[in-house]
């Protein structure tokens, strides 16, 4: 029989294989399923569309609803332009700390979920226990929607998920949802001398960006209301993160594209936000065509992420806060795949070691008390699922 790896020889294991985004992940999950396989778990895949990616999923225990969903991803962002201290793709540890990308963000949780369910494998668990691993979560959390709807079936529905984003192992209730449209100003090229008979699609991007600018002024003055108050903001903001357009400085930009995201308080209506944004697109055409009718503006919705409601006698909720002992109130502001298990019928929350400052970073890392308090979580949580 195989051997069981610890939880540190799994994270250095899943942190060697660069699965930034862009590339494909089938080498790590090929590689997780002939572990858990060796140990006579069955695994169950689903391929993104173009077979470039793909979720992994497994249960073990009894074959029964009910049990406990551990869901991580399996991508990373990128490390490009970074100014690393070691390789990023090997873990190394220096002064209490595992440096390595994905080792926060959120290898390192999975590598903690692997452990706990090959642990569970091999003891007499009364409530199941089940992994979801996902593509491209770093990009919009699309491949979480269609990999839960291909759990459905394959393995008995669970009631509660653990989604294992960083949040220093505290029980996260609630936090923000996102929409994002990206946008593609289309203007008329003329000589920079005759710009008014021309249409910039920079300087008319400029006009959307500054809308941004200005919502977020009014949101900022505005009274929040008392779920929205939980958050740091308490407020929606709109944001641009990259423009690219322009052919020279003398010529009338043709084309300018940028991508304006919502990251949205819950309770308020994301696409209430998309319809306000499109609105205004809409006026800004208008205005560049009475100038040239071949000007436009194309946008495209490349995520929409749900945010996640704090629960009322939440089963996810209490099954963290009986393991931590964590009893205060978390939200936070970026997002995860648990608004989307929540939107499948799951009761859903967030815990994770690490924290989320350390994520996205150059030299990543988790400290080893976060790293080994996840530990101490897992073995908690199999003896727990051995009670029933």
């Amino acid at each position: 029989m195989a051997r069981r790896l610890t939880p540190l020889e799994l994270m250095q294991k899943l942190v060697s294989f660069p699965t930034v985004s862009r590339d494909s992940n089938l080498p790590l999950v090929d590689w997780v399923e002939e572990y858990l396989t060796s140990h006579g778990i069955t695994c169950h895949r689903h391929y993104r569309e173009d077979d470039f990616q793909a979720a992994l999923f497994a249960h073990v225990g009894p074959e029964e609803d009910g049990g406990v969903v551990l869901s991580g991803h399996t991508d990373v962002v990128p490390v490009d332009g970074q100014p690393w201290a070691s390789d990023p793709f090997t873990v190394v540890e220096r002064d209490g700390k595992y440096f390595g990308r994905g080792t926060c963000d959120m290898k390192g949780f999975d590598a903690l979920a692997l452990w706990a369910l090959v642990e569970a494998q091999f003891s007499d668990i009364k409530r199941p226990l089940q992994i979801a691993l996902s593509y491209d979560e770093e990009v919009g959390c699309t491949g979480a929607p269609p990999m839960i709807e291909a759990m459905q079936g394959p393995l008995p529905k669970a009631s509660a998920v653990i989604v294992g984003e960083p949040s220093t192992m505290q029980a996260v209730t609630g936090h923000k949802g996102g929409i994002g449209v990206q946008t593609h100003v289309i203007g008329f090229e003329v000589h920079s001398s005759l710009a008014h008979t021309g249409v910039s699609a920079v300087m008319e991007a400029a006009k959307l960006i500054d809308w941004a600018n200005q919502v977020n002024e009014e949101e900022m003055a505005r009274e929040p209301e008392p779920l929205a108050a939980m958050f740091v903001p308490p407020w929606t903001n709109a944001h641009v993160g990259t423009v690219e357009g322009g052919t020279a400085n003398n010529i009338t930009a043709k084309d300018c594209h940028f991508a304006m995201g919502f990251r949205v308080v819950p309770g308020q209506d994301k696409y209430a936000w998309r319809d306000r944004y499109l609105a205004k697109v809409k006026e800004i055409e208008a205005e560049m065509q009475v100038v040239h009718p071949d000007a436009q503006i194309k946008t495209t919705f490349p995520y929409d992420v749900p945010g996640l409601v704090p629960e009322e006698n939440g089963e996810a909720e209490a099954l963290v806060r009986q393991i931590t002992g964590d009893n205060a109130t978390h939200v936070v502001s970026y997002g995860t795949e648990a608004g989307q298990f929540q939107e499948a019928g799951y009761s859903a929350v967030v815990c994770g070691p690490g924290s989320i400052e350390q994520a996205h970073q150059p030299d990543e890392f988790i400290s080893k008390a976060q790293f080994e308090a996840g530990h101490q979580f897992m073995r908690d949580l199999v003896a727990l699922l051995k009670k029933g």
